[in-house]
């Protein structure tokens, strides 16, 4: 987008947000917008892309304090007709530019600034644009290839190991062109679930349901991990619900530290005990009754303190 058309688009417009939304409303409908608005989704249409450019560009101003800050000004002051009567002398308002730009500013140089250019001091590179990804759980923590469709090309660009979701790409180059040179790229990486693992830094979590026996007397159990092969943990007799277990070195990997995996306990309780498993249970219960009671021996006690 030139300098000199800047003052002239309602970039809210472009972007269907209103001047006093906040930033997290603003970011919420460009999200929206770029997912539309995206080629691999017009698929071609070129009256969509365009679109996509221009709600791409707004979004860059808009997004940045500093740069919508400076846009409403000179946005207001436009519509008041501030702006039409030259750019060196006086307005149709009467005033004016260097009384309110403090002696020196040039509208010209402060729009240039938007986007990053210096105004008289040169050509301006082109705007920076964003676009959006999503890759799989597996994908994220081991790294892939992903392709991007552009306005008139596609790319093929490298996620490293271990991205997180939410996670920004710089891709130096791949902007809008300008005098200067392009702008970038800015892909913002989304992760899926998994089934079965989370993350925590550089943790791997997951939650392991054994049985009530295997709890109560131990047992040795073969655990999935992320990259297809199984390792084996030992749950200790009375192992109890909700104990983490950590098997090091098999977490993630980023920045060459590697995390663990960790693993919860959900001990499993049966929903429904006929025959020879019922009979066993309750002369388990019969066993235990004395210190059965004596786990809440002081219950009522602590709970009037």
């Amino acid at each position: 987008m030139a300098a000199k058309d800047l003052y002239e688009k309602d970039l809210y417009t472009i972007l269907g947000v209103k001047k006093s939304d906040s930033d997290d409303a603003i970011k919420k409908q460009y999200r929206k917008l770029s997912k539309e608005l995206h080629p691999d989704a017009t698929k071609g249409d070129k009256k969509l892309e365009e679109r996509f450019k221009e709600v791409s560009e707004a979004y860059e101003v808009l997004s940045d304090p500093k740069k919508r800050a400076e846009y409403n000004e000179m946005r207001d002051l436009y519509k008041s007709g501030g702006m039409r009567g030259g750019m060196g002398g006086r307005g149709q308002q009467g005033g004016n530019f260097q009384d309110i730009f403090g002696g020196g500013g040039d509208p010209q140089d402060i729009f240039a600034n938007l986007f990053g250019g210096g105004g008289r001091r040169g050509p301006s590179k082109g705007a920076d644009l964003q676009t959006e990804a999503t890759i799989s759980f597996r994908d994220s923590i081991f790294g892939s290839e992903i392709n991007l469709r552009l306005e008139r090309e596609t790319i093929t660009t490298r996620v490293p190991a271990g991205v997180k979701d939410g996670s920004k790409i710089k891709l130096k180059g791949r902007g809008s062109s300008g005098q200067a040179g392009p702008g970038d790229l800015f892909v913002i990486i989304h992760v899926t679930k998994h089934p079965v693992f989370t993350r925590d830094e550089e943790n791997l979590l997951m939650t392991l349901p054994v049985t009530f026996t295997e709890a109560a007397l131990g047992a040795d159990i073969a655990v999935p991990t992320l990259d297809g092969e199984e390792v084996k943990v030992r749950l200790a007799p009375g192992t109890g619900n909700g104990k983490i277990l950590r098997v090091k070195g098999r977490g993630i990997t980023r920045n060459h530290n590697t995390g663990d995996l960790l693993i919860t306990i959900d001990v499993v309780v049966p929903q429904r005990i006929d025959g020879k498993a019922k009979k066993a249970l309750e002369d388990f219960a019969e066993v235990m009754k004395d210190e059965d009671m004596n786990l809440r021996a002081d219950l009522a006690q602590r709970a009037r303190a």
